[in-house]
């Protein structure tokens, strides 16, 4: 007998293949080994993480959340289970990142933006028709409920300044930084890793128009401060923002942010 984790539960098994273990389950499912899908029979080792999923079939309650992590590098969906996140700014930056940390099960997130939606956040941002005239923190909680529910979700309909920055973000360890303005951005930082100095800074900066992909790039400007984007595309007159480039740059600041509560923190 060895023992294994089968669809998020430690088991003792007496077969010695995955094929074996899913045919006597059901031979036409989809099996999942330490974060890959199999299309040929390998052994079983003790430790091993196993999801066996019948395609066209809602898994129990008490399986999805295995199920829905099975894609996950194995042994990260625990650590990233226990992670905390704050994403200040809800818009074309904060909503994609929001998205993708609810998407790999970061365990709390804190939404914070004082905004509703409106029709010209739609090229970019994560909100549909339905959600315009919402305030953003209810229409991104929303969202991510359906995504994933399984995650806490913490949100505040309140403008981000000098006077509630410590209370805001006092549990949090790391700060995804998502504002529009320079002067926001600023504020943010310097009074995050001025009140904070342990805690981890996110931020975007450079992302606007339609310039190479290749551009946009995550550095290292402080030991506790991370920045994503291209550095000199900015919002202005003749030079708007568009998903493609906004999205690749949230995705540069969500893979940061995982990296960091893996523990890794270099760039």
């Amino acid at each position: 007998m060895i023992n294994i984790e089968l669809n998020g539960k430690n088991i003792q098994t007496e077969y010695k293949s995955a094929f074996s273990l899913r045919d006597s389950l059901n031979k036409n499912a989809i099996i999942i080994l330490n974060g890959f899908i199999l299309e040929k029979d390998l052994p079983i080792n003790s430790g091993d993480s196993l999801v066996i999923i019948e395609k066209g079939k809602m898994p129990s309650s008490d399986e999805l959340e295995a199920t829905m992590m099975s894609r996950h590098t194995p042994k990260v969906h625990q650590k990233v289970k226990n992670s905390k996140v704050a994403i200040a700014g809800l818009g074309g930056l904060g909503s994609n990142i929001a998205v993708m940390l609810a998407r790999v099960g970061v365990g709390e997130l804190l939404l914070i933006d004082f905004d509703i939606v409106e029709p010209s956040n739609l090229n970019r941002q994560s909100y549909y028709i339905k959600h315009l005239g919402m305030n953003k923190t209810d229409a991104l909680k929303e969202q991510l409920k359906e995504i994933n529910p399984f995650i806490k979700i913490i949100t505040k309909n309140i403008k981000i300044d000098e006077s509630n920055l410590k209370e805001l973000f006092a549990s949090y360890d790391i700060v995804c930084e998502a504002f529009d303005k320079a002067d926001q951005k600023a504020m943010l930082i310097n009074g995050i890793l001025q009140n904070f100095p342990d805690k981890k800074v996110v931020s975007g900066s450079g992302m606007a128009g339609y310039d190479s992909s290749n551009k946009i790039s995550t550095k290292k400007a402080l030991k506790n401060l991370f920045i994503c984007g291209d550095l000199e595309a900015e919002a202005k007159v003749g030079m708007g923002l568009m998903a493609p480039r906004v999205t690749i740059c949230a995705a540069h600041q969500a893979n940061m942010i995982l990296r960091l509560i893996l523990g890794i923190y270099d760039v």
